[in-house]
């Protein structure tokens, strides 16, 4: 029987990453997945990266990863994630930032799982509706046409839609067996949930290629220590930062607006 775990969005939350690890290796998942954000947000980039190289996870780069080694800006990001980032600039080890620069920003296993980040195509693509799963299952039969499942993060939220030609389906949790006369966009959640209401648990998904089967997985960690290291650590952004990033963030929008050339 061949399973792989299924994990992403981790965003330096390292005991949220034990957690989720220790759960996978209980179900018997020897084979791990991310989908990339590996840091971001909380105060264990380094730790978190060293643990992911040592299982030998196959990793790809979220958004954030290329946000902290310099290769994506800050445009699209909301203030904290901004700020946590900047942090997380100044902070990383150099074999952290060399390792992040080496992941690729899409990977297909076994000639049938395709891991992507936010879209196929776009990294910071939020695929939150049946429209933006159709549209990228368009670009995922002309990137990679072998594939029958297309694992994806960045929206943090563990889902399965099924797409069946052009119609596109979003299913009801717990799924178990899939059709393999289909093709599914799955997200299996965020390992961090420190920004998430209500009981904080870490997510990740078991696939099981044998029997075509995903089962979704929610695991207990300690988020007080996970937010007691990021508010020492200076990854929280303080209620007036915030206001003054916004405010700057205001300003350059009209210093753009104004700066277009007048069409007459």
């Amino acid at each position: 029987m061949a399973l792989y775990g299924v994990l992403g969005d981790i965003h330096g939350n390292l005991e949220a990453l034990r957690a989720v690890l220790a759960a996978l290796e209980a179900r018997g998942a020897r084979e791990l997945l991310c989908v990339g954000d590996v840091v971001g947000y909380n105060a264990d980039p380094d730790e978190c990266v060293a643990l992911l190289r040592s299982r030998s996870v196959k990793v790809i780069a979220g958004n954030h990863d290329l946000i902290a080694t310099r290769r994506l800006g800050f445009e699209r990001c909301s203030n904290q994630a901004r700020y946590a980032l900047e942090r997380t600039r100044r902070r990383i080890a150099p074999q952290t930032a060399e390792w992040l620069c080496g992941l690729p920003d899409r990977l297909l296993v076994e000639g049938k799982i395709a891991l992507v980040h936010g879209g196929v195509r776009d990294v910071q693509l939020y695929m939150k509706t049946p429209q933006l799963i159709a549209r990228n299952a368009e670009l995922l039969r002309l990137d990679f046409p072998s594939a029958r499942i297309c694992f994806f993060g960045h929206s943090h939220a563990q889902k399965v839609y099924e797409v069946d030609g052009g119609a596109v389906s979003e299913l009801s949790l717990p799924v178990g067996s899939l059709a393999r006369s289909k093709v599914y966009f799955i997200n299996a959640g965020s390992v961090d949930a420190q920004r998430k209401q209500g009981p904080r648990l870490a997510e990740c998904a078991v696939l099981d290629t044998d029997a075509w089967k995903i089962d979704f997985l929610g695991v207990p960690y300690d988020a007080a220590a996970t937010e007691a290291k990021a508010a020492v650590g200076g990854y929280r952004i303080l209620p007036i930062v915030d206001r003054v990033y916004t405010w700057r963030r205001r300003l350059l929008a009209a210093q753009k607006r104004y700066a277009r050339p007048s069409v007459r």
